[in-house]
């Protein structure tokens, strides 16, 4: 993981061997954009029946969204007709709620809520006031176990409790001390957010590079390299606190002393370019042409200079697979969510589309962000979704041109009298 401070913007590039697979560029929270995780006393401005939604003003300039799937209640103190309460019976206009931003405002969308709160740690994360009990299942068996024994007993009274992968081998110390904190660091929000009588901020996320130290740092990342020396002593100690274990992995790197950049010396910015580029090209010669549109992305799989030497079915295969593992790996370092199709050259054979298809399903695996593919349709295509938290890459680095407000054409002015 290479972390590089340019000014107010915070890059972070995670690499697996020499490939660039994930890049994040997160800024100072701002209270407008950066918001993901934050909690908030937010006010209901007005309930919609039909949307099943309500809009929430949480002190931001832009009002939040809350659907029905994501409001919590108390079915004892709820009065009505039907079997399943629906929104207007659970929400109503200027009530107070505790909630929690999910989702970040992209483009003229607010940001998304929802009410059950969660707080994340090294090991494991507190679902204040729910019954929700879980272990990652990407822990083998016995480890599942093992884990289980430890949460049975220091499982806090009320709350619900989700173990992390990151706790595998953990001892039962490191859990305990890890789900009192959280705990402790609930009761402060609660006592907050019940003294505060207007919408607001009760709880803020840390820096972007501090959650990906917590989430996603462990025993595989063979370093951690930081440009910045106060972000760098920042992201030390919380390691040495909570494993310290890695902290020697946990490195400074000092630009003037290497007369290089972190970027330039790792080659990140020449793989960054590449990830801006509308056009992929594959290793044997064929290319993808990615487009985001307002709906969705569209993925073009192209041949291009893949002429292959024994058949048409069996070059047009090759080549489908080379863009179904490149299309993943896209995905995720783009931060492409939502709706995607994917138009891969034609096949003849179903094998071979079903072939294709399986191929996709086992990189995207390696994706921790939830995505569904369906199989190839009759015009050829594959749709999917991948879950949308963020505005994506292209959007957090680059700015919309004025000139042509992203279009990408210029309407003549004399055309328009």
């Amino acid at each position: 993981m290479y972390v590089h401070v340019a000014g107010e913007v915070t890059h972070t590039s995670i690499f697996e061997g020499r490939s660039l697979i994930e890049h994040y560029a997160s800024r100072p929270a701002d209270d407008v954009f950066e918001i993901h995780g934050n909690i908030y006393v937010g006010k209901v401005e007005n309930v919609l029946p039909g949307m099943e939604a309500a809009f929430v003003d949480i002190g931001t300039p832009k009002s939040a969204v809350l659907y029905r799937s994501d409001v919590q209640f108390d079915p004892d103190e709820v009065e009505t007709q039907g079997e399943t309460p629906r929104i207007e019976d659970l929400l109503r206009a200027k009530q107070l709620i505790v909630c929690q931003v999910t989702k970040n405002p992209i483009a003229h969308k607010g940001a998304r809520l929802t009410q059950e709160v969660s707080l994340a740690g090294r090991f494991v994360v507190l679902v204040p006031n729910s019954t929700t009990y879980g272990i990652s299942k990407r822990l083998p068996d016995t480890e599942r176990k093992r884990l289980r024994k430890i949460l049975d007993r220091v499982r806090p009274q009320g709350h619900g409790i989700i173990v992390r992968t990151a706790a595998e081998g953990a001892t039962a110390e490191e859990i305990e001390r890890d789900v009192t904190r959280l705990a402790d660091q609930w009761t402060r929000i609660s006592e907050l957010a019940a003294a505060q009588n207007r919408p607001g901020l009760v709880y803020r996320e840390p820096a972007f590079a501090m959650r990906m130290i917590r989430e996603e740092f462990n025993a595989e990342y063979r370093s951690v390299l930081i440009d910045d020396r106060a972000l760098y002593e920042d992201l030390r100690d919380y390691v040495t606190a909570v494993a310290p274990e890695l902290a020697e992995r946990v490195e400074y790197y000092d630009a003037q002393a290497e007369q290089l950049s972190l970027f330039d010396r790792f080659h990140v910015t020449e793989q960054l370019a590449k990830a801006l580029d509308r056009t992929v090209w594959l290793p044997s010669g064929g290319s993808l042409v990615i487009e985001r549109t307002e709906a969705l992305t569209v993925i073009d799989v192209n041949t291009g200079r893949n002429v292959g030497s024994s058949s048409l079915e069996e070059t047009v295969l090759h080549n489908n697979l080379e863009a179904a593992e490149e299309i993943a790996r896209q995905l995720r370092l783009r931060d492409i969510g939502g709706i995607i199709v994917i138009d891969f050259v034609d096949m003849d054979v179903k094998e071979n589309r079903d072939r294709v298809v399986k191929v996709f399903r086992e990189a995207l695996a390696r994706d921790k962000t939830r995505t569904q593919v369906f199989n190839i349709s009759d015009l050829g295509l594959v749709e999917m979704t991948r879950k949308r938290i963020g505005e994506g890459l292209l959007e957090s680095v680059a700015e919309r041109c004025g000139t042509c407000s992203g279009r990408g054409l210029i309407v003549p002015e004399d055309l328009l009298g």
